[in-house]
């Protein structure tokens, strides 16, 4: 369990969507989004479909025929001049990744809480930065060959 904890020192690392991928079992479908931090370590994190669907659109860089709920939520902080800074990946509990989104609004700085799985999705969508705490690296990072067998989500919608 990593929490966050104002009082220690925070190291954020600047990481990278490595892609969305399905994992396929006897149990099901679990998609996931796995992020890279550019050494070998990635970080997967289990994500539902209609997440990974966005999360994907946006990294592929597809336009799709109507927009998704994050397209709308866009577009809505374009109208109110709010801009999306970055996404921090902050902590870890019981297999849960927490998360913040960070906005610009008149010069001004403000921080909301938000599932990884939608920060992503906005943060791909306005090509701003997504951290991770190098304590929740540590944590949950592993070797990508150390991943289960998945599939990339654009193979698994064409079957």
């Amino acid at each position: 369990m990593v929490e966050d904890n104002d009082s220690a020192e925070m190291t954020s690392v600047l990481c990278s969507v490595r892609g969305v991928f399905v994992i396929i079992s006897t149990g099901g479908i679990a998609p996931l989004v796995v992020l890279s931090d550019g050494t070998g370590r990635v970080l997967p994190i289990f994500i539902g479909f209609p997440e990974a669907v966005s999360i994907n659109s946006a990294y592929i860089k597809e336009i799709p025929p109507r927009p998704f709920t994050h397209d709308l939520f866009i577009e809505t902080l374009d109208k109110f001049g709010v801009s999306v800074q970055s996404l921090q990946i902050d902590a870890i509990n019981d297999g849960v990744y927490y998360a913040q989104l960070v906005f610009s609004i008149d010069h001004k700085e403000e921080r909301v809480d938000c599932r990884p799985s939608d920060g992503i999705a906005l943060a791909l969508r306005k090509n701003a930065p997504l951290f991770v705490e190098e304590a929740v690296l540590e944590s949950a990072g592993q070797a990508f060959e150390n991943l289960p067998q998945m599939v990339d989500l654009d193979t698994f919608l064409k079957r």
